[in-house]
């Protein structure tokens, strides 16, 4: 999904406050470093597909569910020789690899029922929607398997940065916050640095160069001041733009102050642009997130997945695997699959539902990992006004109200008629537990309601939406494994661990939560540690 935790740090600071902290005044090398020891993020560690050879005539892999961890592995496995049967509750392939189009329904827990309406061509991804470039397995299996890519835009000067309780509530330019933000601090630096309080820590020379990188950085005049000026105006953006003809000169705009940039806490999301796993470029699959999850199902074949099937035990023994499931809408009849092995990517939080045989070091980690809430909303509207009407192509804009994010459509640029853009995405917060308590409609209502503090034509250009609860989703119950310091200290290596003939996989069984690459990274560590033990290693 693009993680972005706010579990709580030492002192009552929120992860995401301290990691943003960091990465606004340090910047992204600091922030990476934070971020990985915080269990946060990790540098793909693909190297490309393991050499799998000589399955032993006969041998049999079941593989629970089909979402992209389990596509890999029955892939991968099949290429090998094993037999493999991949059993999956949907009635489709692809998991949270998911993208919604008109014509889709959505049924959450609580039997709250949601027809998408858009027009044809458009859609939203209410699962994962972007792909940082150094996801090499994501990248590689789109290569491998034909899927286009397209950039994807995640920071856009131009979009919006809104707090309700700031600037009477009005947003602020990307670009505004940010070269104000920057401006005022190295005029502060600057005085500190004229002051004498460094000359300890820097030599003469060193204090000239620090002096004049600091009045680049912040688009200084000669005094060391932050004040309108070209220079700032460059980075803000001016009152009046350079044009042509008699009237064409510039005029310059007046930064903001020092005392309301810094009480409006808008500062916060630009550390959004520092993010390891946000930083340029980033990538989607043309026409949605689920061309992903549809190329690797045609490589894999409709004939190796039985569809609509609930696992409700998950028998092993020395000698094999046996799996219960039943009708995964009418319950039913229980039918039985065995196999030598099983790969089993089912969501923790469902998992933790079913009757496992399994050593009690598993059950404990199993049980021991909750899931992140998230609210995703598509919202389908008559024209691209924040193209046409705010200049807003692509990107993300930020706010402190529930829906904490809109981010707007990185294809179709100038196209002219209907779009969709996302219009919430409330991750892990008070908000994403409240729009799920929400019937679906009273929840798209309050969406378009939210949104309209940023763009008021939200109120006569909507048209119809759709809002993901993940934690009503009845195949996964939530966004994503959301492992604590402690959870990982004390079960990540019993999840991982092959149990007998059981080896789990998912994003949860990697350093990549909520992300496609550690969803893959898993299952190709999965299959290549059951192989050497098939194999007598």
């Amino acid at each position: 999904m693009g993680a972005e935790r706010t579990d709580m740090a030492a002192g009552g600071t929120s992860r995401r406050a301290l990691l943003a902290m960091i990465g606004t005044v340090a910047g992204s090398a600091a922030m990476y470093h934070a971020m990985t020891r915080l269990g946060f993020a990790a540098d793909s560690t693909y190297r490309g597909l393991p050499n799998l050879q000589g399955a032993p005539p006969g041998s049999t892999v079941l593989v629970l569910g089909a979402g992209l961890a389990g596509l890999t592995a029955a892939l991968e496995l099949r290429k090998a020789g094993y037999q493999v049967e991949v059993l999956e509750y949907q009635q489709r392939a692809g998991g949270r690899n998911w993208t919604l189009r008109g014509g889709d329904i959505v049924t959450e827990l609580g039997g709250g029922v949601q027809h998408v309406g858009f027009d044809a061509g458009q859609y939203v991804n209410p699962g994962p929607w972007r792909i940082p470039y150094h996801h090499a397995a994501v990248l590689d299996t789109c290569r491998r398997h034909n899927v286009a890519l397209e950039p994807f835009i995640q920071v856009n000067n131009n979009a919006l940065l809104h707090n309700s309780r700031a600037f009477g509530g009005k947003p602020v330019r990307w670009r505004e916050i940010q070269a104000d933000f920057q401006g005022h601090v190295a005029e502060l630096l600057g005085k500190v640095t004229n002051a004498g309080a460094l000359d300890g820590s820097v030599s003469k020379d060193d204090k000239e160069l620090l002096l004049e990188a600091l009045r680049q950085w912040g688009a200084l005049d000669r005094n060391m001041a932050y004040v309108a000026n070209r220079a700032s105006s460059e980075r803000r953006g001016y009152a009046s733009p350079p044009g042509g003809g008699i009237a064409g000169a510039p005029r310059f705009s007046d930064p903001l102050s020092r005392e309301d940039v810094l009480d409006s806490r808008l500062w916060v999301w630009l550390a959004e642009a520092f993010i390891y796993e946000f930083q340029t470029t980033m990538f989607q699959p043309v026409g949605g997130m689920d061309a992903i999850g549809k190329a690797l199902f045609a490589a894999l074949g409709p004939e190796a997945i039985r569809f609509g099937r609930k696992v409700t035990e998950i028998r092993q023994d020395a000698d094999g695997v046996r799996v219960v499931h039943v009708d995964a809408a009418q319950g039913g009849e229980a039918l039985t699959s065995t196999a030598q092995w099983c790969v089993c990517t089912i969501p923790l939080t469902v998992l933790s539902q079913t009757q496992i045989d399994c050593s009690p070091a598993l059950r404990a980690a199993i049980d021991a990992v909750p899931y992140f809430s998230v609210v995703k909303a598509g919202l389908q509207f008559k024209r691209r006004f924040w193209e046409e009407d705010d200049g807003i192509f692509g990107g993300i804009s930020y706010t402190d109200l529930p829906i904490t994010s809109i981010s707007y459509p990185s294809h179709g640029a100038f196209s002219g008629g209907k779009a969709v853009l996302q219009g919430a995405y409330a991750w892990e917060n008070p908000a994403s537990y409240a729009l799920t308590s929400l019937d679906p409609a009273e929840r798209v209502r309050q969406i378009v309601e939210h949104g309209a503090a940023l763009h008021p034509q939200y109120l006569h250009e909507y048209e119809n939406g759709v809002a993901v609860a993940w934690h009503r989703v009845p195949w996964t119950l939530g966004c994503a494994g959301n492992w604590s310091d402690e959870a990982r200290r004390d079960h990540y290596a019993d999840l991982c661990a092959l149990d007998n003939r059981l080896i789990l996989a998912g994003e949860h069984a990697s350093y990549l939560p909520a992300w496609q690459e550690g969803a893959i990274l898993s299952a190709l560590d999965a299959i290549e540690r059951l192989h050497r033990r098939v194999m007598g290693g």
